[in-house]
């Protein structure tokens, strides 16, 4: 390394020997003899590999998505996006690194919004055919009330709201001796928390919870447990009750939340007849935050929000592993016909047909080469899902007509040149899926 080194220091000077000189406008001789010198230096030296190479990568956090990955990710947000706007969402771009946020108008039963949002997630995830779900809802009121009467110290509502947070990753026993040993709560304490968290059901349990002692005696759980038998009644409306869950584990660890909040999660076939479905990880999720908005406003107004993320990249990966585990092709264009020909020297007519495609909004293309081969032609729309093949020949051209062949049959129809954009339209009036 060291006499590589060495090396590459003399061309340097010598290099620079010879800019010197002929700056200086040297003689001829002396400059050719000078050049000779470096270029034998140079040979010295070797081939530098590496040098004057570019490596391209992906910024760190993100990636690249191939035409198939792409075709998949458009479709997951096309369902995302029609389903807000079904539900009258208006579509804003921000300055901040998100892609997309949504403004529900919904005023002013404080619930109904949430029951909404709720619905929104149940037909995204219906929509994505991903798998069964389950929405796990509960309200940091109900929480705050439940640690107050279990006996936890104000100072520490944060930090074991924290711990039961965990409830869905690790076992109550993992979450008490976190909560006893680590952060120094009473055993008692926690075993009154452990009692609350690891209950889940419906309306049922708000009902029951409603006639506890202890918890309807406090204020804040008591709002919070009214609000959420109120969601129930709504949700019940909506016909999506039997996808909602009232789990009392569920905390959200953001401390903006107000109010009821809520978790989709995928759920795992059991393993064994009689066991509970497991969650596979959280998929979307939200809240209500009447607090937020506020805290911007010079006044201090207080603004009823509710708000939920869909976890776009999980649902893409989820939905690209299946399809690769079915094996299904997946179309990356949405190429609707592809302009053909029959015999050699019809590039000009296939470039004035597709033209007049493209012109109509047809979405069509053809090939480049200027005489491909039939076979070819119909091979290409067989691997990519093109559903039909404009083909023009000599004697087509002729008559005033162009062959429409749909590739899925492999029959072929003669359709007047003026008939051709009507045609191609009520074949592909339904819409496209890509898989």
């Amino acid at each position: 390394m060291a006499e590589r080194a060495a090396l590459e220091e003399l061309v340097r000077l010598q290099g620079e020997r010879v800019r010197g000189l002929k700056q200086q406008k040297a003689g001829a001789e002396q400059i050719e003899e000078e050049v000779a010198k470096l270029l034998k230096l140079k040979a010295q030296l070797g081939p530098d590999e590496g040098k004057h190479k570019f490596v391209l990568k992906t910024p760190k956090g993100t990636r690249d998505y191939s035409p198939r990955q792409m075709a998949v990710r458009e479709k997951v947000f096309d369902t995302i996006i029609s389903c807000f706007k079904r539900h009258g969402a208006e579509v804003i771009d921000t300055p901040v690194f998100e892609l997309k946020d949504f403004d529900i108008a919904g005023q002013f039963d404080p619930m109904i919004p949430d029951a909404e949002c709720l619905k929104i997630i149940c037909e995204i995830l219906h929509s994505l055919q991903i798998g069964d779900f389950l929405v796990k809802v509960n309200d940091r009121r109900i929480l705050d009330g439940m640690f107050a009467v279990c006996g936890v110290p104000d100072s520490k509502f944060r930090t074991i709201c924290s711990s039961v947070d965990k409830l869905d990753k690790v076992s109550w026993e993992e979450v008490k001796n976190e909560m006893v040993g680590e952060k120094g709560l009473a055993p008692e304490v926690a075993d009154h928390i452990g009692d609350y968290v690891q209950q889940h059901g419906g309306v049922s349990l708000v009902e029951q919870l409603l006639q506890d002692p202890k918890l309807s005696a406090n204020k804040q759980a008591l709002e919070g447990l009214g609000d959420l038998k109120l969601l129930f009644e709504y949700l019940t409306l909506f016909g999506i009750a039997d996808k909602i869950s009232f789990d009392l584990s569920l905390a959200r660890g953001l401390d903006y939340y107000t109010g009821v909040i809520y978790e989709a999660v995928l759920l795992q076939t059991p393993a064994q007849a009689g066991e509970e479905p497991l969650g596979v990880g959280s998929v979307a999720a939200g809240g209500r935050y009447d607090g937020l908005v506020g805290m911007f406003d010079p006044k201090g107004r207080k603004v009823p929000c509710v708000g939920l993320s869909i976890g776009v990249e999980r649902i893409f990966s989820i939905v690209e592993q299946r399809l690769e585990a079915l094996e299904e092709k997946v179309r990356t264009t949405e190429t609707q016909v592809l302009v053909a020909s029959a015999q050699k020297k019809l590039l000009e007519e296939r470039l004035k047909l597709v033209s007049e495609l493209w012109d109509a909004g047809i979405k069509a293309e053809l090939l480049y080469k200027k005489n491909p081969k039939l076979l070819n032609q119909l091979q290409y729309c067989e691997e990519t899902g093109i559903p039909l093949v404009a083909i023009i020949g000599e004697q087509e051209l002729k008559d005033g007509v162009i062959k429409l062949r749909s590739v899925a049959r492999r029959e072929e129809v003669d359709v007047r040149r003026e008939d051709l954009v009507k045609e191609i339209k009520r074949r592909t009036s339904q819409p496209l899926c890509i898989c």
